[in-house]
């Protein structure tokens, strides 16, 4: 069986979860006014007990990569990377934005993950996925007038 540890630290809301397989075996989330830095091992640590799968099954950790808060990003970086050095794991970096359109599948419809960049502008990438994930348009920052601009001629439909 192969286990692996998430860790998702790119904005605000902060998260662990196991799966196994394919299947999630229990996810932590929170969206508490501390830093990653104060919540993400703490968090490791209760799902560990929560599930009571040891730290030595694992066999990767994956992490987002971006795009998100830099902070946010080097920490939950920085924490599987001990993790991954520690354990001797593999680390698997797994795009933020690849991540949220992951969520809706078996659609035929565009999928336009967006997160807050600050200075009136969005992160946001531009994916299909009714049946293998598959992307539009790579990861940028823009505003939302120009996604969309950038919408419109991917022959989005008039009403976006």
């Amino acid at each position: 069986m192969m286990k692996i540890l998430g860790i998702e630290s790119a904005a605000l809301v902060a998260s662990v979860a196991i799966i196994d397989e394919d299947v999630t075996i229990a996810e932590y989330t929170t969206n508490f006014k501390k830093t990653h830095s104060e919540t993400l091992l703490p968090m490791l640590d209760e799902i560990v007990k929560m599930t009571g799968i040891s730290l030595s099954e694992l066999s990767y950790i994956a992490v987002s990569g971006g795009p998100g808060s830099f902070t946010g990003l080097r920490i939950g970086a920085a924490s599987a990377k001990g993790l991954g050095l520690a354990l001797d794991l593999p680390l698997i970096e797994v795009p933020t934005l690849d991540a949220m359109a992951m969520n809706i599948y078996a659609s035929d419809a565009l999928i336009v993950p967006i997160m807050d960049a600050r200075r009136n502008q969005v992160y946001t990438g531009i994916y299909k996925n009714d049946t293998k994930l598959e992307v539009k348009a790579a990861s940028m920052a823009v505003s939302i007038d120009e996604l969309f601009e950038i919408l419109k001629e991917t022959g989005a439909k008039e009403n976006v």
